[in-house]
């Protein structure tokens, strides 16, 4: 379920929607005292939360550990990579916490890609570099991510459509077959005109991408392929406070080249027809 470079913390973000009250105890008690938790057994992890010494275990494995040894090691290696200057206090007023929560996201972007399975990732490429049609839909805040990566990959010459309105994009959905692909972005995975317009597509047989931030959700158990960009917070409250889409921004650039490079030396044309364009319209006027 999970890449082996995947950090403790990412993981647990990604699976706390999904876990029992027992287990998540356990996750939040890692994650809000990783430094202690690192020298603890399991069961002073377990008193401390309040659970069994089994519920430890069980959290670990959902984490996608044997146990707590394996949790303990990854949780040490990810402290040691983790910035010095973490936590800097950049002063009051909105500079300071515009500097702070910029910190905040350059700190999770290490962890951008270590929940993304590879050959999810390679076939996620194939299928939207030769698919009939593709659309690229969301709602909510997830919706510029969904316009930009259609502007993306329509510039690299692999026609995207992106819908505003829900209505419309549910009966597109309806209408894509098994030849045609529709990816679907959501941080949450929750969104239900995006859930709706999942169920259309998958209706059609075609193939249903979801990009989103957690590995277990509505979206994911309805989708043909899940690409999960690590939270850059550590539950779905953070996922809906912060909602903070600089990962994904970067994700929708790396995918557009990465589909343009699938579709060879179409994709050059198509990219020299684009820049013609855009020169077309610079005005070097003093």
């Amino acid at each position: 379920m999970f890449s082996p470079s995947a950090p403790p913390t990412a993981r647990i973000a990604a699976v706390l929607n999904t876990l029992q009250p027992a287990e998540r105890r356990v996750a939040e008690l890692i994650v809000e005292a990783s430094d202690a938790v690192v020298e603890w057994t399991a069961q002073e992890l377990a008193e401390r939360a309040g659970v069994g010494r089994a519920t430890v275990v069980r959290a670990c494995q959902s984490f996608g550990y044997r146990g707590y040894p394996q949790l303990r090691v990854a949780l040490a290696s990810e402290l040691g990579a983790a910035p010095g200057d973490a936590g800097v206090d950049h002063g009051p007023g909105v500079l300071g916490r515009m500097r702070g929560e910029i910190d905040r996201v350059a700190a999770s972007l290490p962890a951008l890609a270590s929940l993304l399975d590879p050959d999810a990732v390679d076939e996620a490429v194939r299928v939207a570099a030769s698919a009939r049609r593709l659309l690229v839909l969301a709602n909510g805040l997830s919706s510029p991510i969904a316009n930009d990566l259609a502007m993306r990959l329509t510039a690299s010459g692999r026609s995207a459509e992106f819908i505003a309105d829900a209505i419309a994009q549910q009966i597109a959905a309806r209408h894509l077959t098994a030849d045609d692909v529709c990816l679907i972005v959501s941080g949450s995975g929750a969104n239900e005109a995006s859930l709706r317009v999942a169920t259309a597509a998958a209706r059609g047989g075609a193939t249903v991408i979801a990009l989103t931030s957690f590995a277990s959700s509505a979206l994911t158990d309805a989708a043909t392929l899940s690409l999960v960009i690590a939270p850059s917070g550590v539950s779905f409250r953070d996922e809906l406070e912060h909602t903070s889409r600089v990962a994904y921004l970067v994700f929708a650039e790396v995918f557009a080249a990465a589909v343009a490079t699938a579709r060879g030396t179409s994709a050059t044309e198509a990219r020299a027809h684009a820049l013609e364009v855009v020169s077309d319209n610079l005005d070097d006027r003093p």
